[in-house]
């Protein structure tokens, strides 16, 4: 107990990034800064109990590092793929775990014994990218992460805009090909890192030559952002191209979205991002530049992420603050 007329240690909270491949936590002291981080790998061929325990797991181990019992925390946030309910924080349905309607936040509360915020991913990446990264100072914004999927998010006016029913910046799951077989029609379909693999791989079997056999030492289903870097800086003509292709293809897909809402700054962001930067960067800004109408449109900035992996654990962090700040978070959670 503190001395009588003593002020209280300001607690902290903790920001969790919950992607498909990887569980990013991180403890946020009063000052903003990380004091404790884990990471390690989501398997979501563990299903949504396996994922929760090593969600658990995660925030444990990030608050053991930090010095802290998880008890001690104001709030957790987590960012989750795919459209949530932040209201009563629900995953509404989360393609890269194959989630539908798991009430997350709730069930952390209850094992945690702390307020629970839930937000998208992007949507807490593109908020700490807003307010503390690569789109200060604006206030008409898209963010793109580009990982084992494509997830999106928009601010707008200044504020995040998620829309009527949750989804509002999902670019990943607009239809790009819509003629195209099943599982082939959207832009993640088309653009992901996970595409970018899938097709390299097939036109590896028709016989296409491509060091990514060695560099992954034969295991193709194992090739990460890291390798198509290392294949495509070596020159290595099959991937330079899907590469290339991809990033043109998603490029004139967000030229659409700058010219349809006037945007003023697109983030980019996500493992294959952050692994190639401006290579990658480079060629989307070309496409988008190329694309956007009309000619003021032009005047965009499209930018790589400045917070990398921080972003979704300072922005879930961040929105579940606002949350709990608002009284938001007690129909989910109970929290205070």
């Amino acid at each position: 107990m503190p001395e009588q007329g003593a002020q209280a240690e300001p607690r902290c909270h903790v920001g969790v990034d919950l992607g498909g491949t990887n569980i990013q936590s991180g403890v946020i002291d009063a000052h903003g800064a990380i004091i404790g981080r884990d990471k390690r790998k989501t398997d979501a061929d563990a299903g949504a109990e396996g994922v929760i325990e090593r969600l658990l797991a995660s925030i444990t181990s990030a608050c053991a590092q930090a010095g802290i019992d998880a008890g001690q925390l104001a709030v957790v946030g987590v960012g989750a793929p795919g459209p949530v309910d932040a209201g009563r924080g629900i995953v509404l349905e989360a393609v890269n775990l194959r989630w539908e309607s798991v009430a997350l936040a709730p069930i952390l509360s209850e094992r945690l014994g702390v307020p629970v915020g839930l937000s998208n991913d992007a949507n807490a990446g593109l908020v700490a990218e807003h307010r503390l990264g690569a789109a200060r100072g604006t206030n008409n914004v898209l963010g793109v992460w580009v990982g084992t999927g494509i997830g999106g998010a928009l601010v707008l006016n200044g504020s995040l805009h998620t829309g009527a029913y949750h989804t509002a910046g999902e670019i990943g799951h607009v239809l790009t090909d819509p003629w195209a077989p099943p599982g082939s029609r959207s832009l993640e379909n088309a653009c992901s890192r996970t595409a970018i693999v899938d097709r390299v791989r097939r036109m590896i079997r028709a016989n296409h030559t491509s060091s990514l056999l060695d560099i992954s030492d034969g295991r193709l289903n194992k090739v990460k952002s890291r390798h198509l870097l290392e294949a495509y800086t070596s020159g290595d003509s099959l991937v330079v191209d899907v590469i290339d292709d991809v990033a043109r293809r998603l490029g004139v897909t967000i030229g659409g979205f700058v010219t349809m809402l006037s945007l003023e700054c697109v983030v980019l962001g996500g493992g294959l991002t952050e692994a190639m930067g401006e290579l990658f960067v480079g060629p989307v800004r070309s496409a988008v530049l190329g694309s956007a109408f009309p000619e003021a449109c032009r005047a965009v900035r499209v930018v790589e992420s400045e917070l990398g992996d921080d972003a979704g654990i300072l922005g879930a962090a961040l929105l579940a603050e606002d949350a709990q700040e608002s009284g938001s978070l007690s129909s989910a959670t109970g929290g205070a």
